[in-house]
């Protein structure tokens, strides 16, 4: 068996990886022809992800141009520890204020720790919901790789 088939994550495998990390970092074609990187906070979604931004920012304006991107999840300080996800995506642009709203809320909940949403957090997403835009991101290439598999050998 070769070394990459030892290290690819299985679809499971993948799917608890991007639901234990916290950044993607999302790579759009800017208008000059090269990716324009932005890390972001996400929501799985199985092997997707979801996520919102401003309307107005460069990766909407790539993204209205060429809805793909491709996405990083990495982790790890040495070799052996090495783990990530490249996903090659088509991207969903969605701008229905209530679903760019459920998108926001699931957001902070996730990273803020909470249960439930307090009425504080659903009027703060609600004030930012009409300046967002959602963005769901499906793979159409994933590309996994887990270096803890080698138990330390390479």
């Amino acid at each position: 068996m070769s070394r990459r088939e030892q290290i690819r994550m299985t679809t499971d495998e993948v799917v608890a990886y991007l639901a234990a990390q916290k950044v993607i970092n999302v790579a759009t074609m800017g208008p000059n022809g090269r990716p324009h990187l932005a890390p972001l906070w996400y929501v799985p979604r199985g092997e997707a992800v979801a996520t919102w931004t401003y309307r107005k920012s460069q990766k909407v304006a790539n993204l209205q141009r060429l809805p793909q991107a491709t996405v990083l999840v990495e982790s790890g300080d040495s070799y052996e520890k090495l783990r990530g996800v490249s996903m090659e995506c088509d991207v969903e642009l969605i701008e229905d204020t209530d679903a760019v709203a459920a998108i926001g809320t699931e957001l902070l909940l996730r990273y803020s720790g909470e249960p439930t949403a307090t009425e504080e957090l659903k009027a703060g997403v609600a004030k930012q919901a009409p300046k967002r835009i959602g963005l769901l991101l499906t793979p159409t290439k994933v590309v996994s790789w887990d270096h803890t598999k080698l138990g330390g050998v390479y």
